[in-house]
């Protein structure tokens, strides 16, 4: 047996090297939590029964369930029936996915579609970090990108992690709880130029502010004047106004222009793939020559990130698009989705101004479009509303009408009128 000592002794080299040692990980900070998961888990211990999530950016039918399409149920029985094998995708993609997302993005008949540089991306937020990443290494001049205010929250963070300077320009006019389009055209032409200018194509987010055709025409116009270069994000094609030809006006009236634009595409929102990760990035380019060296460049960039794209969402989007039944079905679902959401803009409105007699201006809830409404909350009000009515939203005021049923959109009403009344 061991002495007292000599256990004693057995035991220090352990006891010191437990005092010694030191995670590897002992300084790494907690990050802030992420606003919109803050809204739902505390949507989640809420236990009143009225309370309702407003922060989730997902469609939700009128029954409050999330919804899956007729057509892409019917795509995947399809694909089911095809009996097709799980092989790599190539670098950029399902070709035939790609093929239809530009014909979607730019129109059958687009003169840019014979020299468009394309990849399948990890839908829009993959889309656009190739793309950031394609403008700090090839971008011709600074590496300065302006986007508007307020913007997307993931902008900011994938434009400065890839190395580019993310500047503002106005946008919203919290006056009018509409566009200020005098300060976007200053500060626009106001901008160096050759500045990357983010423009989102419809369904502004958050403040679903959109320009009109006019006004369209008149950023077009100063973005040409100043060289500056036109990147759009496009993630609600159809999912706006329920047309898809109309949603990509704008898209469609820069590149008519002359403009070499860069466009992000995400199919989660107009087709409810939210977890299939299905998108695209485009780059028009001058010619043919010009368009093999760019998609070289995207196959080099991207082979690094994540190889290639998955390809079970790519094939639904394609076997939709291209099942001339089921993109007739898909187009008539994507209007059903987007007037849903129109029709719960006009109720909420007129329950405000007619139910419960409300002085306030309200009409910015039917103007704004697409699937958020900037309310014109303040953060207090914000804060009054989740602890006194259980209604959940981020602390800009910012609502996912995509969550608002005509079972709840009364309550909604009520409980608005009375944060802000005073």
């Amino acid at each position: 047996m061991l002495s007292t000592i000599a256990r004693a002794a057995a035991s220090q080299p352990s006891r010191l090297a437990s005092r010694a040692f030191v995670s590897t990980w002992s300084s790494v900070p907690q990050g802030p939590p992420d606003a919109i998961l803050g809204v739902t888990e505390a949507f989640k211990r809420d236990q009143d029964p009225r309370k309702m999530n407003l922060g989730v950016g997902a469609y939700r039918d009128d029954s409050g369930k999330p919804y899956v399409l007729e057509c892409v149920k019917k795509a995947e029985a399809i694909l089911l029936e095809q009996g097709l094998d799980k092989e790599y995708a190539g670098i950029t993609g399902v070709p035939d996915f790609t093929k239809e997302a530009a014909k979607l993005a730019y129109g059958d008949d687009s003169s840019a579609l014979a020299n468009l540089a394309i990849t399948q991306s990890i839908s829009g937020t993959g889309a656009l970090n190739i793309a950031a990443n394609f403008f700090k290494d090839f971008y011709p001049h600074a590496k300065n990108i302006y986007v508007p205010n307020p913007t997307w929250g993931n902008h900011n963070a994938i434009f400065s992690r890839a190395g580019l300077k993310v500047e503002k320009y106005g946008y919203f006019d919290k006056s009018t709880n509409g566009l200020n389009i005098e300060a976007m055209l200053e500060d626009i032409k106001n901008a160096p130029k050759n500045s990357i200018v983010l423009l989102h194509a419809c369904a502004h987010n958050p403040t679903g502010v959109d320009p009109t055709k006019e006004q369209w025409d008149q950023i077009s116009q100063v973005v040409k004047d100043q060289g500056h270069f036109p990147f759009f994000d496009m993630a609600y094609q159809g999912f706006a106004s329920g047309d898809c030809n109309k949603d990509a006006y704008a898209v469609r009236k820069f590149v008519g222009e002359g403009h070499q634009i860069v466009l992000s595409q995400s199919f989660a929102k107009n087709m409810g793939l939210y977890g299939e990760r299905a998108g695209a990035l485009s780059l028009v380019c001058a010619d043919a020559d010009e368009k093999a060296r760019v998609e070289s460049q995207l196959k080099i960039l991207i082979r690094p990130m994540y190889s290639n794209p998955p390809i079970h969402g790519a094939r639904l989007v394609n076997t939709v698009l291209n099942t001339p039944e089921l993109k007739q079905q898909w187009l008539d679902e994507v209007k059903l989705m987007a007037d849903r959401i129109i029709t719960m803009r006009t109720k909420l409105r007129n329950h405000l101004e007619v139910d419960f007699g409300s002085k306030k201006n309200w009409e910015h809830i039917t103007n704004q479009i697409g699937m958020f409404c900037f309310s014109g909350m303040t953060p207090e009000q914000v804060g009054k509303i989740k602890s006194d009515w259980h209604v959940y939203l981020t602390n800009d005021g910012r609502i996912s009408m995509a969550g608002v049923a005509s079972s709840n959109v009364k309550y909604l009403a009520e409980a608005i009128h009375n944060v802000t009344k005073d």
